[in-house]
């Protein structure tokens, strides 16, 4: 019940961050894409520089997870066509919709009820992949 807690501590934390930090705004990702405003590369650049600052932390200091492993980082296979594909779709999707996967949800706690098609679609396309998955090239 204690971990349960503290993740919906969390993604409390998260969505208010989200909302005040303007990143679930419909009016701030078109900005972006429109390359009128530096707000979300800001926002986006911050996020990358401490995380990268926060996974070489934890390497370091050979954290654990919740049930007491130590946490391992397994390097991915680097293909470019499958990154630029993939980086194409989710950010057409972005765009299209206005609303990455993390701010979906918290527009839902702002009362953005509309937002549940956007979520239902997100859904529809994780099952769709996971059932080609197999087929497609590596």
């Amino acid at each position: 019940m204690k971990k349960v807690l503290s993740f919906l501590a969390v993604g409390f934390l998260l969505g208010v961050l989200f909302i005040k930090s303007e990143v679930a705004s419909w009016f701030r990702i078109y900005e972006m894409f429109q390359f009128k405003s530096f707000h979300m590369y800001g926002v986006i650049g911050s996020a990358v520089v401490l995380g990268i600052i926060a996974v070489q932390y934890l390497k370091y200091k050979k954290a654990l997870d919740f049930s007491g492993e130590t946490i391992t980082i397994v390097p991915k296979e680097r293909s470019i066509a499958r990154y630029l594909i993939g980086g194409i779709i989710f950010g057409l999707g972005w765009a299209l919709a206005g609303a990455c996967p993390g701010p979906m949800f918290v527009l839902i706690g702002t009362g953005f009820v509309s937002v549940l098609v956007l979520i239902f679609g997100a859904l529809l396309g994780t099952f769709a992949y996971g059932a080609i998955r197999n087929k497609l090239p590596h």
